[in-house]
């Protein structure tokens, strides 16, 4: 089943590249210099278990790489690049050792959810979008102050689940892909949920990685084909994030932690408000429009 699953993540790493390959010559784009070093940083600290959507939507907001409404889908296209390669690493260190009914049912139902939000997000109204993003970046705001003060579950020992459980973890899995396109990531959740279970915490990589990983390239192919991305930014993330990871992957072993994600916390909670309070904006003047729309109607 391993292989299988490795099999698939190479036809995944070929469609996807593809796709951004033909992108970027269409439309004769080159990287981004801000987002090759966004994609380094935030992807290091990915493969050590902090996550990246949290912190890319907060530094695309502070510093306005792109419009709101485009966050997410920019955002997943450029890091499901970095997200294969830790997929791979993850699955040859770790994967032969996590139950593969677990490890394939949780990832297809990732990119089966990726697959499913793609269109909605794209369709949404940009104060949904920004709302949905607020409430994925308090969650993961709230993840790093749990993880300090240890509050999180440690987890066990296991490295699968009965079949109730199996079930279960592989309906979240669908859920958590179908919002990771409105940019609530899937790391956190998914480690939390096996976790307490009574998964072996260092199994859950596997699988985060390669639900992750699908869920980007069903995803991030569709906002690629759609147009709503910018170009430049995901391949700054895409380039700056792969060599990141493999050093994170393979080099760091361990680092102190905590500090840095006391800092993430307070970054993403300021977005998160920032974001909050133009949802609500956005809400009233739509509101706002629609009332001024019926009265010029009668």
């Amino acid at each position: 089943m391993l292989t299988i699953i490795l099999v698939i993540i190479g036809v995944a790493i070929i469609y996807y590249g593809r796709a951004l390959t033909l992108a970027v010559i269409a439309h004769r784009v080159r990287p981004n210099l801000e987002a090759l070093i966004l994609g380094a940083v935030v992807n290091f600290f990915d493969a050590l278990g902090i996550g990246s959507f949290a912190t890319t939507t907060a530094w695309m907001k502070f510093r306005r790489l792109v419009p709101d409404r485009l966050i997410p889908p920019t955002m997943i296209a450029g890091l499901t690049p970095p997200v294969l390669a830790e997929s791979v690493i993850f699955l040859i260190l770790l994967g032969v050792l996590v139950d593969p009914i677990l490890l394939f049912g949780c990832a297809m139902a990732t990119m089966a959810g990726g697959l499913v939000g793609a269109p909605l997000v794209a369709r949404a109204r940009v104060w949904v979008v920004q709302l949905l993003v607020a409430i994925g970046l308090i969650l993961a705001a709230t993840a790093y102050g749990m993880t300090n003060l240890h509050l999180f579950p440690v987890g066990g020992t296991s490295t699968g689940l009965p079949p109730v459980q199996t079930s279960i973890a592989i309906i979240v899995s669908f859920g958590l892909g179908l919002l990771a396109n409105f940019g609530v990531g899937n790391f956190a959740p998914t480690l939390v949920i096996l976790s307490l279970m009574g998964m072996d915490p260092r199994l859950c990589f596997p699988i985060m990685a390669t639900g992750g990983s699908l869920m980007g390239v069903g995803s991030g192919v569709r906002h690629i084909r759609m147009g709503q991305i910018d170009l430049r930014i995901v391949l700054g993330l895409a380039l700056g994030g792969i060599p990141a990871v493999i050093v994170a992957a393979l080099i760091v072993k361990s680092m102190p932690l905590e500090l840095l994600r006391w800092m993430v916390l307070v970054v993403v909670v300021y977005a998160a408000i920032v974001l909050l309070r133009a949802a609500l904006s956005g809400r009233r003047d739509e509101k706002a429009q629609l009332a001024q729309t019926a009265v010029v109607a009668s």
